[in-house]
């Protein structure tokens, strides 16, 4: 059974950065794909950057150049580096590994 825990989320100004971490269960971690998705107010959820098992990264037009995703083998840790974020960035951040989903992280971002 996977299990999923996302952090990082918070409230920050626009320009500012969060950095978000999803660990995940399970020892299959190293082989398939971590995706972050981002899920707005009203709206439905959004693929925002993928990193497969070999370290291939898609990442979604909107954050391209702002935003990063990493991984941690070793730690189980898949991570999402947000820079330079807009107030449109807003939105509850969730982590997918193999249609598991874990329970979401709110990302504010707001003056």
């Amino acid at each position: 059974q996977v299990r999923i825990v996302e952090s990082g989320g918070g409230l920050v100004q626009p320009g500012g950065s969060l950095r978000l971490s999803c660990v995940v269960s399970g020892s299959l971690f190293s082989i398939y794909a971590v995706r972050w998705y981002r899920q707005c107010p009203g709206e439905q959820r959004d693929l925002v950057a993928e990193i497969t098992g070999g370290g291939a990264r898609i990442y979604a037009d909107s954050v391209k150049g702002r935003f990063t995703i990493s991984r941690d083998n070793a730690k189980y840790t898949a991570y999402l580096q947000m820079n330079s974020l807009k107030p449109e960035d807003t939105g509850v951040y969730y982590c997918n590994f193999i249609q598991n989903w874990g329970q979401g992280t709110q990302v504010t971002v707001s003056s």
